[in-house]
């Protein structure tokens, strides 16, 4: 399926999404850092963790008003959040105003509104696709992120450190484009809207009841609850890229280079393996969602986690600049392997009337993985950091045999029809 046969909707996203992506990542990987050495190590650790439990209560939330007032009215209200949240954070660090706390507390509320947004975004690719072309525009949204990971810290290298400001300004402008774009160029697609059966109003208690319902539903759902568990599990490893990866290969490396060819300090190691997971994820992911999808969807999850099992242990044990590179390639492999074919798979299991909900669920995976993630940070202060990236791998191998599992019960519910 070739882009210029998209719905207008999905064209109009993958442009707006990309910018706004591409200025997010301009700043993004270096926050960890700038967190970190603003509160030290224990408290930055802790306040992202905080941070990440309001996201994933405000996930729950956005899949929930999504299937019940649309996916066009939660896009349209988180990217102006978003946009607003990004202003107070630049302003935070202006010339004429400098806080730490402000800044962190604008980055969680952009947080929020950014677990708003995604799952009324999934639920409304699996509106407009059929399910034989999921994977494949599921891919395409993926590879634009991972070009924006590529491109953008990059550039954020270059400014984030003595124009924070104007950076946070422009990533505040692109999310407010975002949000134009979407009022203007893009239509509701929810079931409900598109039936011509918008929701009803109700008082504030009853949706809440609603809600609850709902979502039981979907925790009674074994299967998936059991999908949720195993990606929270490799989740461990994979969300360290932005939070102990950096802080880890800035104190192993003072100086490093590749065959005496090049020559790093380890903050510019660690935005060469970032750009390099973002490169072969950016150039390989639609085509190793077409060649994954020859294959069982179980033997894919597996091999995935395996991955970054044994990639995340590798860069606790070799410490040099070939041996991250070469740890980073099979922690992209990990990633690639499994891109598109897990949001195919959520919407295979998900009824359409609660599409976002199911959508929301499972991107727990990600908002309930990074809530957990920053403990390495103190764990590492605790048992070093080759223990700290052994348990990783644990965690990772964990989430293979849960996947095993998984599929044992999906095959059975299939053949039975249920």
């Amino acid at each position: 399926m070739k882009i210029r046969d998209w719905d207008q909707n999905l064209k109009v996203r993958l442009f707006g999404e990309s910018l706004m992506n591409l200025t997010f990542w301009m700043f993004f990987p270096f926050l960890t850092i700038y967190f970190t050495e603003e509160f030290g190590t224990g408290l930055a650790g802790t306040l992202l963790i905080v941070s990440q439990v309001f996201s994933a209560i405000a996930n729950l939330l956005g899949g929930y008003y999504a299937d019940r007032f649309g996916r066009k009215k939660m896009m349209v209200l988180s990217s102006f959040g978003q946009g607003i949240a990004f202003l107070f954070f630049g302003f935070a660090n202006s010339p004429w105003f400098d806080s730490a706390l402000v800044a962190f507390i604008c980055f969680s509320v952009s947080g929020v509104f950014g677990s708003l947004y995604y799952p009324a975004s999934q639920a409304m690719i699996a509106d407009v696709v059929d399910e034989k072309n999921r994977s494949h525009v599921f891919a395409v949204f993926y590879t634009s992120v991972n070009i924006s990971v590529v491109v953008g810290p990059v550039i954020g290298g270059i400014f984030f450190a003595h124009y924070r400001f104007e950076l946070l300004v422009f990533a505040a402008l692109s999310c407010l484009v975002l949000g134009i774009l979407l009022v203007r160029y893009t239509r509701e697609t929810a079931p409900l809207f598109a039936n011509g059966h918008p929701q009803k109003e109700k008082k504030w208690y009853s949706s809440l009841v609603e809600q609850a319902q709902s979502y039981q539903v979907i925790i009674k759902d074994k299967i998936f609850m059991l999908f949720i568990f195993a990606g929270i599990l490799v989740a461990q490893t994979y969300m360290q890229l932005d939070l102990i990866l950096p802080v880890y290969t800035k104190k192993a490396f003072d100086e490093a280079d590749f065959f005496n060819l090049i020559h790093f300090t380890g903050e510019q190691l660690f935005g060469f393996i970032l750009s390099e997971n973002g490169l072969i994820v950016a150039l390989f992911s639609v085509a190793a969602t077409k060649w994954m999808a020859r294959y069982r969807e179980r033997d894919v999850f597996v091999l995935s986690s395996l991955l970054y099992a044994v990639s995340i242990y590798l860069f606790g044990v070799w410490i040099s600049s070939f041996g991250f590179i070469f740890s980073m390639l099979l922690f992209s492999l990990g990633e690639l392997v499994v891109t598109g074919i897990q949001q195919n798979f959520v919407s295979k299991l998900s009824p359409p009337d609660m599409r976002a909900q199911y959508f929301a669920a499972a991107s727990l995976r990600y908002t309930l993985g990074r809530t957990i993630a920053p403990i390495s940070i103190p764990l590492a202060g605790m048992i070093g950091y080759k223990g700290t990236f052994a348990v990783l791998a644990v965690l990772a191998v964990a989430s293979a045999g849960m996947y095993i599992v998984m599929f044992r019960q999906y095959e059975k519910r299939r053949l039975s029809g249920t």
